[in-house]
């Protein structure tokens, strides 16, 4: 298995895209620690995996907490001595409308989408040895927006330029950072999609939490170390794809 004896770090994995690349790094062999701040699901998602004789952990906390990458970091320290892959995968889909929106509305949705990349990012590349791979989740929100998305696209036009500003300050110790920024993926009932919804992808369907797993696989393979600061959309064409009104 490619990734036997890796230890792998999973954000916000209790539920959707984060679960899926955890169980894929799983079944490719590696140690799998999950963090979310949804304790039932968390411990529902570690329960599958080792059902399915998976290495995995569970260990709750609010990611945008500083304490919470610090105490994450060192339970990983004491158990693993190290970490070869990071994956910042938490984040929040909070859309409040621009006028409506409060302070308060906007830090949280911040501290849950950007502060936590830079918190583990940063404590996680000193458990890292060389050829250590850290992968942040973005999204196409970043580069087009429907109404009331604000503090969301913020904070994912911030996690492109947080990667190559970490992939810079990063180089000398050899750890890649890499972003990936997936557009329209179904995590719940994928057969309830209309035809329609699959026909505005040039690759005629939506996008599965599978379709991101993979690229994550293929983004921290050693291999593949030509590719650095870089963002990848994954998206099936969608945001390429010219739309006229009728």
């Amino acid at each position: 298995m490619e990734y036997k004896d890796s230890v792998v770090l999973v954000t916000g994995a209790a539920n959707g895209i984060g679960r899926e690349i955890a169980k894929q790094y799983g079944e490719q062999g590696a140690s799998v620690i999950i963090v979310d701040q949804d304790g039932k699901g968390g411990e529902e998602a570690v329960a599958s995996l080792k059902a399915s004789g998976l290495n995995a952990r569970f260990i709750e906390g609010d990611v945008g907490a500083e304490d919470t990458a610090l105490h994450v970091m060192d339970m990983i320290r004491e158990q693993y001595g190290r970490l070869d892959i990071l994956i910042n995968n938490a984040g929040v889909s909070a859309f409040i409308p621009l006028l409506e929106m409060t302070t308060e509305q906007w830090d949280w949705i911040i501290q849950s989408n950007l502060r936590s990349v830079f918190l583990f990012a940063r404590e996680g590349s000193k458990l890292m040895r060389e050829k250590g791979c850290i992968i942040n989740i973005a999204s196409t929100r970043a580069f087009q927006s429907e109404p009331d998305s604000e503090a969301y696209a913020a904070t994912k036009g911030g996690i492109i330029a947080l990667t190559h500003a970490l992939s810079a300050s990063l180089a000398e110790r050899k750890i890649r950072v890499n972003s990936i920024s997936p557009g329209w993926i179904e995590t719940k009932e994928y057969d309830q999609l209309r035809e329609a919804d699959h026909e505005q992808h040039f690759s005629k369907r939506v996008g599965r939490p599978g379709d991101i797993a993979r690229l994550c696989l293929f983004l921290s393979d050693s291999r593949n170390d030509f590719i650095n600061g870089e963002n990848i959309i994954v998206d099936g064409g969608m945001t390429k794809k010219m739309i006229y009104g009728e």
